[in-house]
């Protein structure tokens, strides 16, 4: 085993386990799954939303404080991006399969089942769009920012690989090359394979579901692995056959169908009420951030479980993203200051977020809580994969619609997993920028047999106990990636400082010199 593909040996081989056991072991593996996410929750589920909340404190401290002007890149470096490209590309990663999923569901759920006051009522929707803010608020990009401003700093600033490893440098030094980089590459390659299944398996279901819907094709795990093997043939062709231009356009052509799905939604729906909603929200969630954010629920047992299934699925599903979203981030950014960077991937593509929410679900609840469509709770309580297709019959052009959304659900598949494989095949190449075609292929099947593994043993359960799992190790990495990207921050205004000093010196010098 050669030395350079160690870590993509390892993680190769780690990853086939997991498929193994899915594949003959599938009822142990159903178990462990279901036991999983309690067992978290019970023993570390403080930690997971202590270190998140911690993600966005540092976050704010180096984007504010001195260290905000520090360039990602060297002094002279601009940005490649101009200002409105970037914030274009920073909101486009925040609209994908998840939010095309949960639009609907996740409001209307937690309007119908909230974590404490009374179900179906006004107090209820005020709290739905609370949580669904917490959810896909600063929080989640807090993760995001810190592994992509640590990654940028160490690869464009000090010229190390672009690999996860790089940012412990400051702690480790020349070991990023050793074992203990490696190990750390493992982790994080695993963490993105886990992260992006789940997010192909949560799609899938979805399209499943709306093919049911329209066309009464069966929900069954067969139909489901059909859908991923179809979905995975075509992301894996275009990342080895140049199509990379064809699938930027189709992920712009995708953007387009999003804001025109929002805007069919927003100007037929009930508009006046949906900016009321996205007002309302906005300041609840800002009211009651850190609250809602420390929220454990330990004296009552059964709140304990909703907070598990829902608001430490969240955070564990950004701590499992942070590093492919956080490199995606890094590498659209190298040019600019830090302070630029943490005001405009933190807080900007949360509000394109929240005001999807509040069209989408603020819609839903309005619908039951108002006009008494209560048909539509209980479309959701059944079965969250057909929300959105079971709103849409409100609607005219119904069907249109549906099938707009899972053509959104079927390009964000293709857009995302072929980000992933790249980011997955430079990662197991110690940092390379062009990673070699096998390996990408190599990766994109690992991808689609997990998804359909997750999937077999556990459904929608399976899906959020895997991320969960996965985002405790990688939870710990980031927490140390804070004191290491201090440091490192540290040492560059100290050297920052000594070369000032150098150049004020030399210009007493040369002045003294013409006084003579």
């Amino acid at each position: 085993m050669r030395s350079k593909n160690l870590v993509f040996y390892t993680s190769l081989v780690i990853s086939l386990g997991l498929i193994g056991i899915g594949v003959f072991l599938p009822k142990q593996l159903e178990k462990f799954s279901n036991g999983s996410l309690n067992f978290i929750y019970n023993n570390l589920g403080w930690f997971i939303l202590g270190s998140v909340f911690i993600f966005f404190v540092f976050c704010m401290y180096i984007g504010l404080s001195k260290f905000g002007h520090i360039r990602l890149g060297d002094d002279t470096d601009r940005p490649e991006y101009k200002t409105a490209t970037w914030i274009g590309m920073l909101f486009s990663a925040s609209i994908g399969i998840s939010l095309v999923f949960w639009g609907v569901a996740e409001p209307v759920s937690y309007y119908i089942n909230p974590p404490f006051g009374k179900a179906s009522s006004e107090e209820s929707s005020k709290l739905a769009m609370q949580l669904v803010y917490l959810h896909w608020g600063v929080s989640a990009w807090a993760c995001y920012a810190l592994v992509g401003v640590s990654l940028a700093f160490f690869q464009f600033r000090k010229k190390l690989p672009s690999s996860l490893s790089s940012v412990f440098y400051p702690i480790i030094g020349e070991k990023i090359r050793g074992p203990i980089g490696k190990g750390i590459d493992v982790i994080v390659i695993l963490s993105i394979v886990i992260g992006i299944a789940t997010s192909l398996g949560f799609g899938t279901l979805q399209v499943n579901s709306g093919l049911n819907f329209l066309w009464g094709l069966p929900i069954n795990v067969s139909v489901q692995t059909f859908i991923i093997v179809v979905v995975s043939v075509i992301y894996v062709a275009s990342t080895v056959s140049g199509l990379q231009g064809a699938m930027k356009h189709l992920s712009n052509l995708n953007m387009f169908l999003a804001f025109a799905l929002l805007a069919f939604v927003l100007f037929l729906g009930p508009t006046q009420t949906i900016f009321k909603v996205f007002f309302q929200g906005v300041g609840d969630y800002v009211q009651n951030f850190v609250g809602m954010s420390f929220r454990t629920e330990p004296y009552s047992d059964s709140k304990g479980t909703w907070i598990a299934s829902w608001t430490l699925f969240y955070f564990g599903w950004w701590i499992a993203w942070a590093p492919l979203v956080g490199s995606f981030v890094a590498r659209i950014s190298k040019g600019r200051t830090i302070k630029e960077f943490m005001m405009g991937a933190v807080f900007i593509p949360v509000l394109g977020s929240f005001f999807w929410f509040a069209v989408m679900g603020g819609s839903a609840i309005h619908l039951i809580q108002n006009m008494g469509e209560t048909a539509l709770a209980t479309a959701v309580s059944t079965d969250v994969t057909s929300a959105l297709f079971k709103f849409f019959d409100y609607f005219p052009m119904a069907t249109f619609l549906s099938i707009l959304a899972m053509a959104l659900v079927l390009i964000f598949f293709i857009t995302s997993a072929n980000s992933a494989v790249f980011v997955l095949g430079m990662f197991s190449e110690n940092g390379n920028p062009n990673p070699s075609h096998i390996i990408k292929i190599i990766w994109g099947i690992i991808i689609a047999a997990i998804s359909v593994v997750l999937i077999m043993t556990g459904g929608l359960a399976g899906l959020q106990s895997a991320l969960v799992a996965t985002a405790v190790p990688l939870a710990i990495l980031m927490l140390i990636m804070c004191y290491s990207t201090y440091k490192g921050l540290k040492a560059e205004m100290h050297l920052m400082k000594e070369n000032q000093n150098k150049k004020t010196d030399k210009k007493v010098t040369v002045a003294e010199k013409k006084a003579l």
